[in-house]
């Protein structure tokens, strides 16, 4: 037994990876979750929770490493909570996560499911992501063999991204692989400048502070945006020449910012989608290409942060879509759900005769109407508003009953309402797009005695990481 009074398990087999990604062991025929392990590893395993079904613990002693076992290739692995599959060779991380929605649908859901199609690995599997966001912290992760009070005053500030489980803990990063430059680059200016000129890093305890959270997007077509999120306290004529003074010096430093925004934000979460993003110089917005397409990214909008996978993505919907489309009849009234900046919809409008699109934010409502004039798209609608208060009976009366619906929801899937919704107007089809196929199991688990699933196709957005994104077809019976 440990110091914790829990079990020390010694010589376990990894055999395989769970949902979560961590490695799996059976244990005196209960399951035990190992946080890191890979399939072959050979381990002493510190139990830390125990529960009647099962155990979780992670490796106090490395017997014999799995011959699959790959060194991590980023500096901060095992400290940040990111990209925990580094170890893994990149097939055996999609075939595991083609099982893993295999398991999702048919042991959540009880679904009945044909042949899922092999999984559409990235393109990429570094340098992937279009957009990061980092936070600002007084008081950084401590890293393995640190003392606080051995550490200067500038030692111990951080800016990059939360510990996985604590609000108030920032791991301070040196080098991320995940964007390409300029990103790296305008985090370590901006936190050496900081430095150099007294600014106060953000306190999450006490929620006050100057510099709170930053946010870099970068575009395939080479644009890149920066959000710079500053506390309560640069707020107000006093704080005003601090303010300017630091974001003329980035400006300055990074010319191939395209478009630099700032937000003060004195509220007691990070979330600035409710307050006025201040644009200090550049294009109002960046912009995505799809085939002959062109999206409007603005601070505020949601866009897929893979931007070679989420062209992929949609053509799969596309595909989905245009397969329950007879040729010689009439095109369908297409309404695309939790819509975002428009893309979807936007790519699928030359298939319809109308698309409707609803979404939450209003900005990226905003988006989606200036993408679909600039691309001279007329046959689209947009709404915002929530979900389950929108889509009802006088709105679909309204705006036309829908022959084809497609649903990109978050990560908590669809509201009950807005599936009695779609059983009473019943389409013809429906493309489920989900970044959570265990939520996705449970709502299509509600149109199960009304709709045949035709195809299942995941797709991997997200590369080194457990999440995997899922796409499935459904025929009304």
């Amino acid at each position: 037994m440990g110091r914790n009074k829990k079990p020390y398990l010694e010589n376990i087999l990894v055999e395989s990876t769970a949902a979560e990604g961590n490695g799996l062991a059976h244990v005196d025929g209960k399951v035990l979750f190992i946080r890191a392990g890979i399939p072959g590893d050979v381990v002493d395993v510190q139990v830390n929770k125990v529960r009647s079904g099962y155990s979780q613990g992670y490796i106090a002693r490395m017997i014999t490493p799995s011959p699959h076992r790959l060194a991590p290739f980023c500096a901060h692995f095992g400290d940040c909570g990111g990209c925990t599959w580094q170890t893994l060779p990149y097939p055996m991380q999609i075939a595991f996560k083609q099982q893993q929605v295999v398991d999702q649908l048919t042991r959540i859901g009880h679904l009945e499911i044909p042949e899922v199609s092999p999984i559409l690995g990235s393109v990429k599997t570094d340098h992937y992501r279009n957009k990061l966001e980092y936070t600002f912290s007084n008081r950084r992760w401590l890293l393995a063999g640190e003392d606080w009070s051995q550490l200067s005053d500038e030692d111990r500030l951080g800016l990059g991204f939360h510990v996985s489980g604590f609000f108030d803990k920032v791991l301070d990063i040196r080098e991320c692989h995940l964007q390409r430059e300029p990103s790296n680059a305008i985090r370590l200016f901006i936190k050496q400048y900081a430095i150099e000129h007294g600014l106060s890093f953000y306190d999450l305890r006490e929620n006050q502070g100057f510099l709170r959270t930053m946010v870099v997007r970068t575009t395939s077509t080479g644009e890149n945006m920066l959000v710079l999120c500053f506390g309560g306290q640069a707020q107000g004529d006093e704080a005003r020449p601090a303010r300017e003074a630091l974001l003329e010096a980035v400006k300055n430093r990074f010319p191939e910012i395209t478009s630099f925004y700032y937000v003060i934000n004195p509220k007691g979460n990070d979330n600035f989608s409710d307050l006025p993003c201040t644009l200090y110089c550049g294009a109002e917005a960046v912009y995505e290409q799809m085939e002959d397409l062109r999206f409007k990214i603005g601070p505020k909008s949601f866009y897929q942060t893979n931007s070679e996978q989420a062209y992929r993505l949609y053509s799969v919907v596309r595909d989905f879509v245009r397969e329950g489309i007879d040729e010689n009849g009439p095109k369908p009234v297409i309404y695309d759900l939790y819509t975002g900046t428009g893309t979807i919809a936007l790519f699928l409008s030359a298939l319809a005769r109308k698309v409707v699109g609803i979404e939450y934010v209003p900005e990226a409502i905003e988006d989606a109407k200036v993408n679909a004039r600039e691309n001279g798209i007329t046959n689209t609608a947009f709404f915002a508003g929530d979900m389950k208060d929108v889509l009802q009976a006088d709105f679909i009366a309204e705006n036309g009953q829908p022959d084809i619906v497609v649903l990109d929801p978050p990560r908590a899937g669809i509201h009950p309402s807005v599936a009695n919704v779609l059983l009473a107007c019943a389409p013809k089809r429906m493309v489920y797009v989900s970044c959570n196929p265990a939520t996705q199991a449970r709502d299509l688990a509600v149109f199960a005695d009304k709709y045949d699933i035709l195809h299942v196709q995941p797709v991997d957005m997200f590369p080194h990481t457990v999440h995997v994104e899922n796409v499935v077809s459904l025929v009304r019976r």
